[in-house]
């Protein structure tokens, strides 16, 4: 319906493809992430590099930074004649993120993202913190389980800030590659030129190929 950007404020406002990949051992991973409409336009390039500093049963500490390139379609004049083109803005940015397991289905955590925006006209400094928690294994029945994902988070962006609600919904089939998943993002108080409200439903298909050195 909508593709959703890590920051759940922001949308495509159109349909997506999302693309993510991870290789890496139990301490550091590289994690690309490539969103792009339908219609073949690219959204944004994400190449995340990330270190897990504790991972252990009660506590999960990770640290990750990223440069990531932002594609826009504007207009512009080419030889006198009005064409759109796609321009991509860089961005540099990192993260913390924090999570405690009061059960083995049950966490709670923050995370933290800061963003720095390169070209000039862009979103200068981007501050992003969530307080999150998350349910899952929840039996329906033998064969299917949910996933329970909400959070409120703080967005500034450069003077602008705001409080938002979101939440993620998650149906898995056990033993099956194909999940599920809806996405709703509610304004609380903000400042910030978006949308009151805005969700998303997701098919997702996991690879799950595991490579291991010989």
């Amino acid at each position: 319906n909508n593709g959703i950007s890590v920051i759940p404020t922001f949308s495509l406002g159109k349909p997506a493809a999302i693309f993510n990949m991870s290789i890496g051992n139990q301490k550091i991973s590289f994690e690309p992430e490539f969103r792009a409409s339908l219609e073949g336009k690219p959204w944004n390039l994400i190449l995340w590099w990330r270190y897990k500093f504790l991972n252990d049963d009660k506590f999960k500490f990770n640290i990750g930074a990223h440069p990531a390139i932002s594609f826009k379609t504007v207009p512009t004049d080419v030889g006198g004649v009005q064409r759109d083109i796609i321009k991509g803005n860089r961005y540099l940015a990192g993260e913390l993120s924090f999570s405690y397991f009061l059960s083995k289905n049950i966490s709670i955590g923050s995370y933290y993202l800061y963003s720095r925006g390169i070209e000039f006209g862009t979103t200068r400094n981007t501050h992003f913190l969530t307080l999150n928690s998350s349910f899952s294994n929840i039996n329906l029945s033998d064969a299917f389980a949910l996933r329970f994902s909400p959070q409120v988070y703080y967005l500034k962006m450069d003077t602008k800030d705001g409080v938002f609600f979101s939440s993620i919904l998650t149906l898995t089939k056990k033993n099956s590659p194909i999940s599920v998943s809806a996405l709703v993002n509610k304004i609380i108080k903000t400042d910030i030129n978006t949308k009151n409200f805005v969700w998303n439903a997701t098919i997702v298909y996991s690879f799950n190929n595991k490579f291991v050195k010989k």
